[in-house]
């Protein structure tokens, strides 16, 4: 057993399997990204670069092509926290579990911070903003944007936490938030744990409920977007109310 919990990892990646000293050096992660840039490697290229080192029977590029196929996708791989890599493959202790859920995380981090500079002008940038967080939830989960007069986002929150199918929410909740911090306009988003984006029947309810209160409230609501998964019904991963006119 290793200091990071592992069970007997290589101090080479050749030492599991042999496979990778097969490789010519500069075909190899760290010397392929040094001489040809970050670009130039894989999916699996990159993950193998922060697990360092394979496990017994598994060199280190298997072990990453195994995660990231356990885990379904690399997005879902990103939204795993460091208990979820050592659940789907066993022979990761927790400082190769750490270090891979500190990086997703970190890139996730970043992408926020860009989308956060610019106005939140379609609703491709609030999935973009909320996707990180709400594709991979088991659970509905409400989030209200606050926007400043120019459309910046001045404050985020967490309204409500649901069901697999429904969150319950009520106007005042949302308001109450929106002027404490002397929001000019919101923007309501919530996830479906299903992955279709369609809107039910309470989705309809509710965004007509706070559109109304909004109006009262001089508060414009500019968009309720729901985040999921491209479908049948739905080509981009997220639905808009704005954009198939349900919003006035």
């Amino acid at each position: 057993m290793n200091t990071d919990g592992s069970q007997a990892d290589a101090t080479e990646p050749a030492a599991s399997s042999g496979r990778l000293l097969d490789l010519p050096s500069d075909d190899l992660p760290r010397e392929k990204l040094l001489q040809r840039g970050r670009a130039s490697l894989t999916d699996d290229e990159l993950i193998a670069l922060f697990l360092r080192t394979g496990i017994r029977g598994c060199n280190v590029l298997e072990l990453a092509a195994m995660l990231r196929r356990r885990a379904g996708s690399l997005a879902a791989l990103g939204a795993m926290e460091a208990q979820d890599f050592m659940q789907i493959c066993k022979g990761i202790g927790p400082a190769k579990a750490a270090t891979l859920a500190a990086v997703f995380e970190l890139g996730s981090r970043a992408v926020r911070e860009e989308v956060q500079r610019r106005p939140l002008a379609t609703p491709k940038d609030v999935y973009d903003l909320l996707a990180p967080d709400l594709r991979f939830e088991a659970q509905e989960n409400l989030e209200l944007l606050m926007l400043d007069v120019r459309g910046h986002l001045i404050r985020r929150e967490r309204i409500a936490r649901g069901t697999l199918t429904r969150v319950v929410v009520h106007p005042r909740d949302i308001f109450g938030h929106a002027v404490r911090h002397r929001a000019a306009s919101l923007i309501m988003a919530h996830n479906h744990p299903s992955g279709n984006p369609m809107p039910s029947r309470q989705d309809r309810e509710l965004t007509a409920s706070v559109n109304e209160c909004a109006k009262l409230m001089l508060i414009p609501l500019r968009d309720h977007v729901i985040i999921g998964s491209p479908s049948a019904e739905c080509p981009q991963p997220y639905y808009s109310f704005r954009e198939h006119g349900l919003l006035s």
